[in-house]
Parts: C-alpha cells; structure tokens; sequence
C-alpha cells in the first residue's frame, strides 16, 4: 500500500452534494468565534445576546463525587450558536483522539485528501448525511449482512440497490465481496456514469447484531479491494471502545494512505447517549460538504452537549479517557460471560451462536425455527422477554430468517439468566408443538 492513490472526490458526490456551498452567515459565526476577544466589533451575524438567556452556571457532579464548575463563560458558549464543523476545542480533541488510537495516515498529508473531522449529532446524523452526500437513486451500495437496521433505514427510501456483502467470524467476507464486484472491471471506476459500487457501509467492531469484529488481515484485504475498485469505505465504529481483546484491532482509518474512509464514531455508548455527540472522520473535501449540509440544517451539533464533553474530557485528560473506556469494556466483559454462560446452560440444544469478541450483541441461530418474526414479536413477548428479530438486520425484510439479536447491555444481571431460560422453555414448547404437527 506505499504508493498513494490520488484520489477524485468529485465523481464520489451526488449532484446536490456538488451545489453545496459554504453559508456565508455561518462563515461570518466561525470569523467571530476565531477572533481573539476585544479584537473584533461582531455588528454582522444574527446571534442572540446570551444576557437574555435564564441560565448563567451549573455544577455537575461525577458518580465518583467529583464537582465538576461549568463558569457562565462556558456557559454562554454553550447556550450560543457555534461552529458548524463543531466547537473548535471539541474539533481539536476529537483530532487528537484520533492521532492517539488510530494514527491516520491522512493527517501527514499535503493535499487535499488530509484527515478532517466534524461534530455531529451522534453518529447516526454522520452517517445519514454522508449517505445523502454519496448517494443517488439508482445507485448499487455495497452494505454487509447482517446489518446495524440504521443504515438500512437510511438507504432503503433513497432507492439505491442494496449489495449485502456477505460476512463471518472474521468481518465481511472476501469472496462474497469479489463475486460482487466481478459484474464491473475496475477500470470502470474511472467512468463517472459507470454503475460501479462506489460505497461500502460496514461496522468495524463489535458489529450489530453479530458482535464480530473484522480481523486487521480482513480489513487489509477489503482496503487493498476498495483501491482497486476505487470505492469509498464507510466504517461505522460506535463499538470500538468496547473491544473484549487485549489490543483493539486496527482501524480502516489506521490503514488509510489513499484518504478513501469515513469514520464515524460515537459517545453513546461510552459518555451518554442523550447529549447526541458523535464525529465524522475523512478526506477534507468530503468532510466539508458534510459540514456544508449540517450548515443548512442541523447547522451544529448540540453547543451545551459539546461544552460538557469538553468538561468531563478535559478533568479526565488522556490517561483519564482511556481509564474510562477501560472499566466500560470490563463492564460489557462481565454481561457477555454471563450471557453466555447462561446460553451454554439452557440453549445448548436449541440455538447456536459465537462468543461476541466486541460489543453489546449476541447474535444467535435458533435451531428448527424459520423465522424468528413471529416467535420473538408475540410469543417470546407474551412470556415476558423480549429480544430483536433476525430479519430486522437484512435489507429484504421479507425474508425469513432463524436468527435473533440478543442485548445484554441493560438488563440487570440476574434477568439475563431468567431471559434465556424463559427463551429455552419457549423452544422446547415451540419444538415439541413442530415435531408433534
């Protein structure tokens, strides 16, 4: 991979994403916020003066006891307008955070494919307008299966035909990947009106539902295949933090010399799901059109969540974030055993499943069950456990499939015994009644 492929990011953008301009009022905020305060008499934009705003401080208390002050001049920034791209500090950590854990090749880059970053709300907001900046009616999109439904949710209504990728132990699965592509000759890529795959969505670690995590030689070899396809590489990575391994497994961000990924990551499952606070990770020009839409939209991530993120993660610091995400990890460590052990117990003869390596997830195959739609929504609810049915996570949810998505995030410890055991009694019901018909 030492010779960099220099890449075209117009043929990648869909005819909107090409009209995008900058806002010329938000560019007016961001010359504002720049300005060394006392150097600029702002009389251009239309943000509100925060005097008229009812809140001037707040104390915040960690689980630990820790007091955590946010000032009145953190506090109106919080209550004010910001950055599209995000507050700056909140910019310039979230850079930070990834030179630490993944070392982009991208950030040494002297042309225009260097590594950016933008806030969002959460991941999700990312991913749904990178679609929206990718994406045509029409379009082939190469998606793994089974998959996060959130994408699905978002590609399916812009009409694109959905390629699943098929996966297993090790990620998706290359000979499922090249039998795919084996329809276009690469050189195709080059040709704009060609209908060649230019978009592959994939979950990097701890994938939902399968709680798999692509392996580094996997992800080599899906990176080598994208440049030779010349398609860009979606990876949605809301689990790393949660990797169950002793080293978390190299990034597709960490591999990339070309500047053909987007990462999108997430402080919902490590910081707080409600304060919406996510990033989006990829080649400048790509990453300013996402900015560019936010503009006219969303026009920021939430200023206050922002604010307080940077409050925690500046008491914590560096060693501080990573003591954090360590005890999470531990945290989901200990429910995946016990998921599991409960499965070994009371499942062993009625489903098969693999030991999730990452994640929330336990992906399982029920055995002598055709779909799963109608035991899961009504009978296994009806017993008092609920679980996610296997065809929520294919793009043709018509299909019939065997599989359930099992969560052992929240349930307190001792229900999930009593969750798998109420399931293994409803099988052996349901496989009686099948055998005896």
């Amino acid at each position: 991979m030492s010779v960099v492929v220099k890449m075209n990011y117009a043929k990648f953008l869909n005819a909107v994403a090409k009209t995008r301009a900058a806002s010329p009022l938000r560019g007016l905020v961001e010359i504002q916020q720049r300005a060394t305060p006392g150097s600029l008499i702002a009389l251009s934009t239309g943000m509100p003066n925060t005097s008229c705003f009812p809140l001037s401080s707040a104390h915040l208390f960690t689980k630990k006891g820790k007091k955590l002050d946010l000032s009145p001049l953190w506090m109106n920034q919080g209550l004010q307008y910001t950055m599209s791209q995000g507050h700056p500090e909140m910019v310039e950590w979230g850079k930070q955070l990834q030179r630490r854990k993944h070392n982009p090749p991208t950030d040494y880059l002297h042309h225009e494919g260097k590594m950016d970053l933008c806030v969002t709300a959460g991941s999700q907001e990312a991913m749904c307008k990178t679609m929206e900046m990718l994406v045509t009616q029409g379009d082939n999109v190469l998606i793994e299966t089974p998959t996060y439904p959130g994408i699905l949710s978002i590609a399916k209504p812009m009409g694109c035909n959905i390629l699943e990728v098929e996966t297993d132990e090790q990620g998706p699965k290359i000979s499922s990947l090249r039998k795919i592509l084996s329809n276009w000759n690469p050189a195709e890529s080059a040709d704009v009106w060609s209908d060649i795959p230019r978009v592959f969505y994939t979950v990097s670690a701890g994938s939902n539902p399968t709680g798999v995590t692509t392996s580094f030689e996997r992800k080599q070899q899906v990176y080598q295949i994208a440049r030779e396809y010349d398609f860009l590489i979606l990876e949605d990575d809301p689990y790393y933090f949660i990797q169950f391994s002793e080293t978390p497994v190299p990034s597709y961000l960490s591999m990339d010399v070309d500047g053909r990924v987007i990462r999108f990551d997430s402080f919902s499952k490590i910081l707080s799901a409600g304060m919406r606070i996510g990033f989006a990770t990829g080649p400048q020009p790509l990453i300013e059109k996402l900015v560019f839409h936010m503009q006219v939209c969303t026009q920021h991530a939430n200023t206050l969540s922002q604010m307080i993120c940077l409050l925690i993660l500046q008491e914590w610091g560096h060693e501080g974030f990573d003591a954090h995400t360590e005890s999470v990890t531990e945290f989901y460590r200990k429910r995946r055993d016990i998921i599991v052990e409960s499965c070994d117990t009371w499942l062993k003869d009625y489903a098969e499943w693999t030991v999730p390596d990452s994640g929330m997830f336990l992906w399982m195959k029920l055995l002598g069950i055709q779909d799963t739609a109608d035991l899961v929504m009504q009978k296994a609810l009806d017993a008092g456990v609920l679980f996610a049915p296997g065809k929520a996570f294919i793009a043709n949810d018509a299909e019939p499939s065997p599989y359930i998505r099992a969560s052992y995030s929240q349930a307190p410890e001792e229900d999930i015994d009593k969750g798998i055991q109420r399931l293994a009694a409803l099988l052996k019901k349901e496989l009686k009644l099948t055998a005896s018909g």
